[in-house]
């Protein structure tokens, strides 16, 4: 069987759930008994640290181009020499560092245009990607790596002979940064180019009852499949230093929540409750997120703390592994409820217990897991209290790191995860 993965690039700058959420899914696939496997890029380049086996470096429908088209008319006919140039990796990565690629504003119609397919997807681009799909031998299966590049799925099935399968998580995350009517009209033409998709799979199952209710689409096509932890996070690490410190790591911006966590931060080193408390932070950001990241700092310098702060340059390799080895607790308290969360996989893949807000898939992860706790309410008050029970508790917090990473192994494996996607493959072959 060849399946063929379609992912959406970030360019690297930040941690990107969704891209190591593809590149996890790259690995399970090709744990698939009797299965080739391989991922092309759509849109931006995947992160230029990743060396994964199948991963294409080739990108189709670049996203300067397509931005172009979009919004210059007369640059909709473009000759192919402009396309090449716009779709060189060098300004694809400068385009994925800059602001607008991470916020709606402004690619409404474009967003409902990928959704669609039809126009958004130019027709000599749809041939180059068709002839590039089939050149050696017509994939069995296509699988898309979220819903809102749905549209695809009819101009395949147009083009080839092929079936589809379509990942969904955190397609809320742009949709519901849109303005109405495009959010409406977001869900309800999923809903309508979902005719076109043999089968969908989502990590959890709060997510796969929050689509169903956005969009409508029948349950019996929705499937279930946990992601794993990639065996590379389950790294061994020992805390290398005594002092308490509090870890957050995951883009930083205030969609995570990193405000509130700096709050709870002031609030606990302001009242001395956890002496020599420290905050540890990693997981990069845009230029978007600058002003709200140097607001933040401007709070700690105004409470004279920002020196128990360490921000790191990067989130891979071994500044991550130098992160987790810091820190006794990971907490990201997002504002939007979450589909997963595989940052609290990466932290109990290293034995740090998790500590997040009872919203969104998180109970039903820690509950998979047994690798942390859920705190409610959801408010900056919840969480300090939640952080001065838990740095409390020296032996919660080890039996807590000890169970993540021990059911994140076995619980979440790549295996597990292959099995579920081959009985959908094989259900819809």
């Amino acid at each position: 069987m060849k399946v063929v993965y379609l992912i959406t690039g970030s360019g690297g700058s930040f941690y990107c759930g969704n891209c190591y959420r593809d590149m996890i899914y790259l690995k399970a696939l090709r744990k698939v008994p009797g299965t080739e496997a391989s991922a092309i890029p759509l849109y931006l380049p995947p992160d230029e640290k990743t060396d994964e086996k199948g991963l294409e470096k080739n990108v189709f429908f670049g996203a300067i181009s397509m931005y172009l088209r979009e919004k210059v008319p007369f640059m909709r006919n473009m000759p192919a020499f402009l396309d090449k140039l716009f779709d060189s990796a060098p300004l694809l990565k400068m385009a994925a560092k800059r602001a607008g690629t991470t916020r709606t504003e402004g690619l409404e119609e474009m967003t409902l245009g990928m959704i669609r397919g039809g126009n958004a997807f130019p027709d000599k681009e749809l041939q180059r990607l068709v002839h590039h799909l089939i050149k050696d031998r017509k994939p069995d299966v296509i699988h898309l790596s979220n819903a809102l590049i749905i549209g695809l799925a009819r101009q395949l099935k147009k083009k080839m002979d092929v079936k589809i399968v379509c990942s969904l998580l955190n397609e809320d995350d742009w949709i519901l940064e849109m303005a109405e009517p495009f959010q409406s009209r977001a869900w309800k033409l999923i809903g309508e180019e979902a005719v076109n998709v043999d089968a969908f799979i989502t990590p959890s199952t709060y997510y796969r009852d929050m689509f169903i209710s956005k969009t409508g689409i029948s349950p019996d096509n929705v499937t279930v499949v946990p992601l794993a932890i990639d065996p590379g996070s389950l790294i061994s690490v020992e805390k290398k230093d005594g002092s308490p410190t509090l870890g957050y790591f995951c883009r930083v911006n205030s969609h995570n929540g990193f405000d509130k966590i700096v709050d709870a931060f002031i609030d606990l080193k302001l009242s001395n409750s956890i002496p020599g408390l420290n905050l540890h932070v990693s997981g990069g950001y845009t230029a978007d997120d600058k002003p709200f990241i140097e607001k933040q700092v401007s709070k700690l310098k105004a409470a004279g703390i920002n020196d128990s702060v360490k921000i790191y340059p990067e989130f891979h390799g071994d500044f991550k592994e130098e992160f987790f080895s810091s820190v006794d607790i990971v907490s990201v308290p997002v504002r939007k409820y979450d589909g997963y969360g595989l940052y609290l996989l990466e932290a109990n893949a290293a034995g740090v217990p998790v500590l997040q807000p009872a919203t969104g898939a998180f109970p039903e992860i820690i509950s998979t897991t047994g690798g942390g706790l859920t705190y409610e309410p959801d408010t900056v008050k919840g969480l300090s209290d939640a952080l001065l029970k838990l740095f409390n508790d020296k032996a919660l917090r080890k039996e807590l790191g000890s169970k993540g990473r021990e059911n994140v192994a076995k619980e979440l494996s790549l295996e597990k995860m292959s099995l579920g996607l081959s009985e959908v493959y094989k259900k819809v072959l």
